[in-house]
């Protein structure tokens, strides 16, 4: 019974409207977010600095494809994986900031609710998604990369002040979060009785 009530309210229109709204706003704020970084950035790296509000962005075109009763298996494989992956990052990093010491402030905790909310979404909805593996793999050689780009060329998001002496470990932190949302989103969308959202 209660399944027969909540899984509907996934697929309904005002509820897919609403998310697409609250996940433009932050995909807009989350380039506005990285502006300062993004301006002392090498050219060739821009694509991979912006992790979370590119997530978003990802998620925001599944979210209009599913509007459209469509929906797109290979955009819905990177929506889900860096929305786990960069969701947990954030909060992990705002967390970690406070626990070194560093002042939090009312964007901290935004920040820790919003990308909890991102890594939540993308649980909940990587069930109804049409992933296959070859998908899934080429979003795991993607972010991989990004690791690589990020802690090779120091392209990471900027952390806070009490942070920055553990970037290395942050590095080993995030390649380990990498597999760990791959694994969860194959475990949640890579299987034969997925959940039915549009038909």
């Amino acid at each position: 019974m209660l399944k027969e009530r909540i899984l509907p309210l996934f697929g309904d229109k005002r509820i897919l409207f609403l998310l697409l709204m609250i996940n433009i706003l932050g995909t807009i704020y989350g380039y506005i977010w990285y502006a300062d970084q993004l301006a002392q950035t090498p050219a060739h790296f821009i694509l991979f600095v912006p992790d979370s509000p590119t997530a978003s962005l990802f998620f925001v075109f599944v979210l209009v494809a599913l509007l459209y009763k469509k929906q797109i298996p290979l955009i819905e494989a990177f929506a889900a994986v860096t929305l786990i992956k960069y969701g947990i990052w954030a909060v992990a990093m705002n967390i970690g900031a406070g626990l070194v010491g560093d002042p939090l402030n009312w964007k901290n905790y935004m920040l820790i609710a919003s990308h909890a909310g991102m890594a939540l979404q993308a649980i909940l909805y990587s069930p109804y998604f049409r992933i296959k593996l070859w998908h899934l793999l080429i979003v795991a050689i993607w972010t991989i990369l990004n690791d690589y780009i990020d802690y090779g060329f120091m392209m990471h998001p900027w952390v806070s002040r009490g942070l920055n002496s553990y970037i290395e470990q942050i590095g080993f932190f995030t390649f380990g979060l990498s597999l760990f949302s791959i694994l969860v989103v194959y475990l949640l969308a890579v299987r034969k009785n997925r959940f039915i959202l549009v038909r």
